[in-house]
């Protein structure tokens, strides 16, 4: 059982909107959709009760679990200048059986 499932997240329809950013349409994420998952790029702040609610929110899809990824951000140079890429947030979303999410199209 996980920690967060005692916790109810409702967001507000914009919140939603504000949550899942985009897809992210990789050769890793083709794979594991055949796995009935989908990923998605979220802000660095977003919990997983959030992303729950707004993916079933969204989609009017069946979330079985949401696993998060935190990529920090890689340290580059910019024209000779030291400079930092930003952090970013990926959250694997496992939908449940008979669910599923077209991301080549829109909301």
């Amino acid at each position: 059982m996980s920690k967060y499932s005692g916790i109810k997240a409702n967001p507000s329809r914009e919140r939603m909107y504000s949550l899942i950013r985009s897809p992210l349409i990789t050769e890793k994420s083709t794979v594991i959709s055949e796995h009935n998952q989908v990923c998605f790029r979220v802000p660095v702040e977003a919990t997983k009760p959030e992303i729950r609610a707004a993916v079933e929110g969204l989609f009017d899809v069946k979330v079985t679990a949401v696993n998060t990824i935190l990529q920090k951000g890689k340290t580059k140079r910019f024209r000779g200048r030291p400079g930092k890429r930003s952090d970013v947030k990926k959250a694997i979303v496992t939908l449940a059986d008979g669910d599923s999410i077209d991301v080549t199209t829109g909301v």
